[in-house]
């Protein structure tokens, strides 16, 4: 089972499913290590580039982050 599909499967849960599966997933992340961790943030940071560079998706700029933030906020 690949990535999406496994997350198309997950987003079908209920809501309460789906927050026990998140706090289980975070709590698996907590028994990581340093290493693992650094690895995982640069597994990820090499998918998001990939994803550019293919035109997946478009770089969003700081300052429209900020700002859409600070609607949300409100």
């Amino acid at each position: 089972m690949n990535m999406q599909t496994l997350e198309n499967e997950m987003l079908r849960l209920s809501p309460d499913e789906r927050a026990c599966l998140a706090r289980r997933l975070l709590v698996s992340l907590e028994s990581l290590t340093g290493d693992e961790v650094s690895r995982s943030w640069l597994a990820e940071a090499d998918r998001r580039a990939r994803e550019l560079d293919r035109g997946d998706v478009r770089p969003v700029s700081a300052e429209t982050v900020r700002e859409k933030a600070r609607e949300l906020l409100r």
